[in-house]
């Protein structure tokens, strides 16, 4: 039998999105976003308050970077979901990630981590915090690769340890 548990979230384990912007000045910038995935076959949705530098940034650039965090990223993860870039506008490098510019996007792709989605804005509401970006490019590492695709296996394993270990 399955109890009823009321309107709940679970969809899990639900990876640990990173999402990466250039300020202003140019400088990346990241922030830890805890909701987001699929909006169909060609996009990304994220939930993000407008108050995050991060938001600002995209509206400015109209693009983003999403990577998924991984178990030997963890503190420098954790970082900058705790760290503002409002407060701290050059995080990336005080936690020592490292980033490069997209051949996609108008935003930085962070080096560490293994699984990036490169993305254009299509749209966001303030008033839900519903963000929506096109996907214009998926990089990954070869690590989690066979070949020129990424293998579901080595991503799963890859994708529950970090859950597991960042959750």
């Amino acid at each position: 039998m399955k109890l009823n548990l009321g309107k709940k979230p679970y969809i899990y384990p639900q990876p640990v999105l990173i999402v990466a912007t250039y300020n202003e000045d140019g400088t990346p910038d990241a922030m830890n976003a805890a909701w987001g995935g699929v909006g169909d076959d060609t996009q990304v949705f994220l939930c993000l308050s407008p108050e995050h530098r991060t938001v600002k940034n995209i509206l400015a650039r109209k693009a983003f970077t999403v990577s998924i965090a991984d178990a030997a990223h963890l503190e420098q993860c954790d970082y900058v979901g705790i760290v503002s870039g409002n407060d701290v506008p050059d995080k990336l490098a005080k936690c020592g990630l490292h980033t490069e510019k997209s051949a996609f996007v108008d935003a930085p792709v962070i080096s560490e981590l293994p699984v990036v989605l490169e993305c254009t804005l299509i749209s966001y509401d303030p008033v839900h915090c519903h963000l929506f970006g096109e996907i214009v490019n998926t990089g990954a590492d070869e690590s989690v690769c066979v070949g020129n695709r990424i293998d579901p296996l080595n991503l799963i394993r890859w994708y529950m340890i970090s859950a597991a270990i960042i959750t």
